[in-house]
């Protein structure tokens, strides 16, 4: 998908003026640190980042070394296995037959609209009911996009069968769960590009729990543990981290190695391998304006801080929703905020960069509400692909049936 310069002011006009400079006072740091060498990490959420466009995104920077990192959900990589964005067709679960008990609420069950020979692959190493196909084609229902690889059938069914399967693989080939799925993940999706390119994309301890088996089989791939040392490692590494519509990021930031906000004071008093936040910037696309309060509180006083000396509660101290990543993100010298959706900061971002780093992005996102946002949404949907069983095995030096 091809870069239209032409939508650049309309991006603009979505964001506040002083958001949208400090957009571009991101991009200028961003920069700066790639011109000397540097690292750059984003620790994604799920959602939003992959129905804007920003997953897909993300994976054309890191191909062309602007982004050396990636934390995520185990939703996202379901998701991306997936092919990151499908079309399905809601219908009547009851209907076409399907069992209430099986059923979420509202009752509806959705059919992946896919290749024929997709489903052939499929039918392969699964059983697939074609007949529940054929009642779901004829029957009434709605067609819309949506996250990949999720409650469509036989697709999503599929995905959870083959998170068994790579769960074994990992353990046996001593990898992440992510490394072994992105072998086999189109190059477009993160776990894909990063496979290949040998960077880490990892899931974050607090957002393990989703993505149905996917999500389990993440989870016991490799140890919380080595988890917890494995994005360790890739936060020292790294001089930017971007947090990118994601929560608990105090979790995953600071994490129990990290020294800077104390959460690590012990395992370093241990002798054990710790890093620190100091020194780095943190920058945060967010659309919580409490976020900006508590910064601005902090900025003007210190107040974030004195109040964890004190041992006070915070919530009440601010008189606003308090969320935990609050504290050590207002109370960290290089962080900045920008209040935003992240459909319009990503690609201004991504613009930027590549602009002054004389870069060939061959992708870029757009808000989904807009014209080149949904024709962006009909791309993946049309190019990405789904895991590929038979490419993931070859490249482990097996040989699939």
């Amino acid at each position: 998908m091809s870069i239209d310069h032409a939508n650049l002011k309309e991006l603009e006009a979505l964001l506040a003026p002083e958001m949208l400079e400090r957009v571009y006072q991101a991009a200028d740091h961003m920069v700066a640190v790639k011109e000397k060498g540097g690292r750059i990490a984003v620790v994604t959420g799920s959602g939003p980042n992959i129905h804007e466009g920003v997953t897909t995104l993300l994976a054309e920077l890191m191909r062309v070394g602007v982004v050396d990192g990636i934390t995520t959900s185990s939703a996202v990589v379901s998701h991306e296995m997936g092919g990151t964005l499908d079309r399905v067709k809601r219908c009547d679960g009851a209907a076409v037959g399907v069992r209430e008990y099986h059923l979420p609420r509202g009752g509806d069950f959705e059919l992946t609209e896919t290749e024929e020979s997709y489903l052939q692959t499929i039918a392969r190493h699964m059983e697939v009911d074609f007949d529940l196909i054929a009642r779901l084609k004829s029957a009434e229902g709605k067609t819309i996009i949506k996250a990949a690889g999720n409650l469509g059938y036989p697709v999503g069914l599929w995905m959870e069968h083959l998170a068994l399967e790579i769960g074994t693989l990992a353990r046996v080939h001593g990898r992440s769960f992510e490394e072994v799925a992105g072998l086999g993940a189109d190059e477009r999706t993160m776990i894909g590009i990063g496979a290949r390119k040998g960077l880490p994309v990892l899931v974050t301890i607090p957002q393990l729990i989703g993505g149905g088996l996917v999500g389990l089989a993440i989870g016991d791939s490799i140890s919380i543990s080595e988890r917890a040392g494995r994005l360790a490692r890739m936060l020292e590494s790294s001089d930017i981290i971007i947090e990118s519509a994601v929560a608990l990021t105090q979790e995953i930031h600071d994490g129990p190695f990290e020294r800077y906000t104390g959460h690590g004071m012990w395992s370093s008093w241990m002798g054990h391998a710790t890093y620190s936040l100091e020194g780095k910037r943190l920058i945060r696309i967010d659309l919580d304006p409490a976020l900006e309060t508590v910064c601005q509180v902090e900025k003007g006083g210190g107040a974030v801080q004195a109040a964890i000396a004190d041992g006070l509660p915070k919530t009440k101290l601010f008189k606003v929703p308090f969320r935990m990543e609050m504290s050590g993100f207002a109370r960290h010298p290089g962080s900045m905020a920008i209040l935003g959706d992240i459909g319009s900061v990503w690609p201004l971002l991504a613009l930027r960069v590549a602009e002054r780093l004389h870069l060939d992005l061959q992708f870029i996102s757009y808000p989904q509400q807009t014209a080149p946002g949904q024709a962006m949404r009909e791309w993946i949907v049309r190019e990405l692909k789904p895991l590929d069983r038979g490419k993931m095995l070859s490249a482990l030096g097996s040989h699939p049936a």
